[in-house]
């Protein structure tokens, strides 16, 4: 499915209460059309935070049709469920800066490394490998030939 028809497709629901999962509004939604997804993202992506809330408080839910989701907008904005007033409107794209770019660091691109990196001989990291390691002048032998022998 093309990623424009999907957002059509694809409503945002706001404000919805704590006890609320996607059961819910899949059940709460049917009535409007045929469903094909229903995502509430969870409240913190940090293991190690502990949090009261299982959710941030929306959630977003796709419909087989524009017309369904049309027909969900309508009859559920500012309509109550489990407490709580939902806004319901349809769901809008993030805004990434770089679109398709995720997790991904900077400096895995080749564009980036090409503009940004220095060759190994520039950086300084070429002396350092350049230094024997046969027991002739490298730094740890210098240092132990400058100890003084352990007396008992």
């Amino acid at each position: 499915m093309e990623e424009g028809t999907r957002a059509k497709k694809t409503i945002f629901v706001g404000n919805i209460a704590n006890d609320v999962d996607e059961a819910a509004l899949l059940e709460t939604f049917a009535p409007f059309g045929d469903i094909i997804e229903v995502q509430i993202p969870p409240a913190s992506a940090d293991p190690n935070r502990q949090t009261e809330e299982r959710h941030k408080g929306y959630g977003f839910i796709t419909f087989s049709s524009p017309a369904d989701t049309q027909d969900a907008i309508d009859n559920m904005d500012l309509n109550e469920l489990k407490g709580r007033v939902l806004r319901v409107n349809l769901a809008r794209p993030s805004k990434l800066p770089i679109q398709g770019a995720g997790n991904k660091a900077i400096w895995e691109s080749e564009d980036w490394l090409k503009q940004h990196a220095k060759p190994l001989a520039r950086s300084g990291g070429a002396a350092l490998r350049a230094q024997p390691s046969d027991g002739q002048g490298g730094a740890e032998d210098e240092s132990e030939a400058n100890e003084a022998p352990m007396e008992e």
